[in-house]
């Protein structure tokens, strides 16, 4: 019952970063999914899986895992090298080459 403790992406429905600020503990899944014969439906025996647990920073989701005995695992995420801009930049003195159609 490995946690996996991680700040989630931002969604592509989305400009800003609303849900991208807290971090999240979820567990990996310990028995594979299979369909169901009757509906088609995918389904699991670990009721784990279901379970995200949200926190406002990864020491306190580190302090949660410890503090219950979980074995977990941290992955940070790289911050966007892009620089978001204002669309008046385009036609800034400043810029380097000249904008032309």
């Amino acid at each position: 019952m490995l946690a996996r403790i991680f700040r989630p992406s931002k969604t592509a429905m989305q400009s800003g970063k609303a849900q991208s600020k807290k971090w999240l503990l979820e567990f990996q899944a310990s028995s594979a999914t299979r369909p169901d014969a009757l509906m088609g439906w995918t389904s699991s025996m670990d009721t784990n899986g279901q379970v995200r647990l949200s926190f406002d920073s990864k020491e306190e989701a580190i302090a949660f895992a410890r503090s219950h005995s979980i074995p977990h695992q941290v992955f940070e995420a790289a911050e966007p090298k892009r620089q978001p801009r204002a669309y008046s930049d385009n036609f800034a003195f400043r810029r380097r080459e000249p904008w032309s159609h």
